[in-house]
């Protein structure tokens, strides 16, 4: 069995009284395509921040890639992790936004090669040829010059993507990557993310309300529910024969408001 690339053990997370992960343990094949779906709330967004150590943990242990990401160890145990540390963990994780956070600043080419350059030491312009083959994967390379007030919501989404792959992550995390964008420029970027699942050994982590594209990119699927997984399992089986009460209501309402699973 291979070592899993993320490991959550016993984690929690509160913001003042509300409590939104609850002792929360799973783990993530290297490789493997993992969707998070739920309610609004149960804390699929919160997971990956943490994992992107935007946000801290209370309690419990995570780890990445075979190291502890909110901890070291010392003495034989395990104490809070140093800024150089949480540095170096997140080279290994990309993530891609509900709102894109370029810089509105930069063209797409300075956006992609800014992070290898200043995180990575990368010389510029072998920071441009990897950035332009990036943007040519995305469908984004004649675009390389744009500013990004010039380009639709899915033509910054694509660029966000090709902007997190640059730093050659290990693990990519997306974030509702699709709910801000209007409907018809949704399948554009859920194309390129296809893709990236098809053509890559990349580890993903998708938090989506796209149930039908949950069903076709995952290998497996957590429904979430007041900061618990409540179900877990192959896409087949999760849309289509679910065994909790809760999976079932919450289905029963995205297919009552009109979306295919």
């Amino acid at each position: 069995m291979l070592q899993p690339i993320i490991e959550i053990d016993g984690v929690s997370k509160s913001f003042g009284a509300l409590e939104v992960l609850k002792d929360l343990s799973f783990n993530v094949a290297p490789g493997e395509k993992l969707a998070l779906i739920g309610p609004s709330g149960s804390g699929k967004t919160t997971i990956l921040r943490i994992l992107m150590t935007l946000e801290t943990i209370n309690g419990g242990t995570i780890k990445v890639d075979g190291e502890q990401l909110w901890h070291r160890e010392h003495e034989g145990g395990l104490i809070p992790a140093d800024e150089r540390h949480l540095h170096k963990m997140r080279a290994k994780i990309g993530m891609v936004f509900q709102l894109f956070n370029l810089f509105p600043h930069k063209t797409v080419l300075e956006n992609v090669t800014l992070a290898p350059i200043l995180t990575k030491g990368a010389g510029r312009e072998d920071a441009k040829r990897s950035a332009m083959t990036l943007l040519e994967m995305v469908g984004m390379a004649e675009k390389a010059d744009a500013k990004p007030a010039q380009l639709s919501g899915g033509q910054k989404q694509r660029v966000a993507i090709a902007r997190a792959l640059a730093l050659q992550p290990k693990i990519m995390l997306f974030d509702e990557v699709t709910s801000a964008l209007d409907p018809e420029l949704v399948e554009e970027v859920l194309n390129v993310m296809r893709r990236l699942a098809e053509e890559t050994d990349m580890t993903m982590l998708l938090v989506t309300h796209e149930m039908s594209f949950a069903h076709d990119f995952a290998d497996r699927v957590l429904f979430f529910d007041g900061g618990r997984i409540v179900e877990e399992g192959p896409p087949d089986d999760i849309f289509t024969q679910p065994k909790e009460e809760r999976t079932q209501a919450f289905l029963k309402k995205i297919i009552a408001a009109g979306q295919r699973i």
